[in-house]
């Protein structure tokens, strides 16, 4: 199983971007996904959450801004960034819970990482 991860980037404050993860391979059921970021000097961070079913949680610091959403025929989740602040310069990191045979449980994965940027 492989989550790979797309759409940073360099932007000004204010700007809008959006990221996307795709999980490929020997797939049964995907649960949770969601989005963490990881600044400089910082532990990384929940920034939004989305379940199998559509429900969302996201940090406080995003909430307004950001909207995360899932195609679940595609195996893809996405953050869309608006109101873009260079305290959100991090590497956003996308993650997933999943069931892959044969292994009879969910196993949390990770992608490699995408890097955004926004300059004041």
């Amino acid at each position: 199983v492989q989550l790979q991860a797309s759409g940073g980037g360099l932007v000004q404050a204010g700007g809008s971007l959006r990221l996307s993860c795709v999980a490929s391979g020997s797939i049964f059921s995907i649960n949770d996904m969601g989005w963490y970021r990881q600044a400089p000097g910082k532990q990384r961070e929940l920034v939004a959450l989305i379940t199998s079913g559509g429900n969302t949680n996201y940090a406080d610091s995003v909430k307004g801004r950001f909207t995360i959403s899932r195609d679940n025929a595609k195996n893809t989740v996405y953050l869309q960034m608006n109101s873009l602040k260079p305290e959100d310069t991090a590497v956003y990191y996308c993650n997933a819970d999943i069931l892959r045979p044969p292994v009879p449980r969910y196993n949390s994965y990770w992608g490699q990482g995408t890097q955004v940027t926004v300059s004041s």
